[in-house]
């Protein structure tokens, strides 16, 4: 029994400010996509990698990939979809008949630390068949209440402003990142019914854990790890810049 990572790779990235798609922009002279994949490979968890390129990039992606010598792993490069969750979808179908665990991880979290992946994969083998990594919120988070007519007596809102409805306890509330690890028939079962939100981004899940819980099965957290950010912004990117030197590699 083995297990596929699939990394999400197709995304334009134009926030980060680069005139390159987000996964090829080159932190210390290696594309994002690459030290995902280092990552990820060197794990030692992962014997099969599937990459989602931008269409169009397919060829590209694969030179970067295929011939860098600490990807370990076979890889295959697929064109990646509209959306982040198409994009996905695209990847499972290139799943082997012995694959029981599948890893899906984001490009945009090129540092995300061996032990960690380790964590999330070794939790699925356990017995949890949706694991995903988390961190504690440190801020106070508000949950508003929906626009819409007045009612109650409550006046119609500006542009702008917006009622808060409820303040959750930060106990209870992780930000999740990625890598994601399924037990690999749950996450087909996921997709499958999930399918129709993949085609807009409005719609798409923003996480493959979230098409499990609308299936109503369980989703676990584990440990997360700062080192494990998304880049987005150009912020973002010059920070982990730092992070990547101060990690020594």
């Amino acid at each position: 029994m083995t297990t596929l990572a699939i990394l999400t790779a197709a995304g334009s990235g134009t926030r980060l400010g680069f005139d390159l798609p987000k996964a090829l922009v080159p932190l210390r002279g290696l594309p994002l996509v690459l030290h995902a994949a280092r990552r990820l490979t060197a794990s030692g968890v992962v014997d099969a990698l599937v990459v989602t390129a931008p269409n169009g990039l397919v060829s590209v992606m694969s030179d970067v990939l295929e011939h860098d010598p600490h990807v370990s792993v076979p890889v295959v490069v697929v064109a990646g979809g509209t959306t982040r969750q198409s994009s996905v979808a695209a990847g499972l179908t290139r799943a082997r008949a012995d694959v029981d665990t599948v890893v899906v991880h984001d490009a945009a979290r090129p540092l995300a630390p061996a032990a960690m992946i380790r964590r999330v994969v070794e939790t699925v083998k356990a017995g949890h068949q949706a694991v995903i990594p988390g961190l504690p919120v440190m801020d106070t988070v508000k949950i508003l209440a929906p626009r819409g007519p007045a009612e109650d007596g409550r006046p119609v809102l500006p542009a702008g402003v917006d009622r808060v409805a409820a303040t959750p306890a930060r106990t209870l509330l992780r930000a999740v990142q990625t890598p994601q690890a399924f037990d690999r028939a749950l996450l087909v079962r996921a997709h499958s019914a999930g399918a129709a939100r993949a085609r807009t981004e409005a719609t798409a899940a923003t996480d493959d854990a979230s098409l499990v819980e609308a299936l109503g099965e369980d989703v676990f957290v584990v440990e997360g790890d700062e080192l494990a950010m998304k880049v987005t912004t150009a912020r973002d990117f010059y920070y982990i810049e730092k992070l990547l030197t101060e990690d020594g590699r």
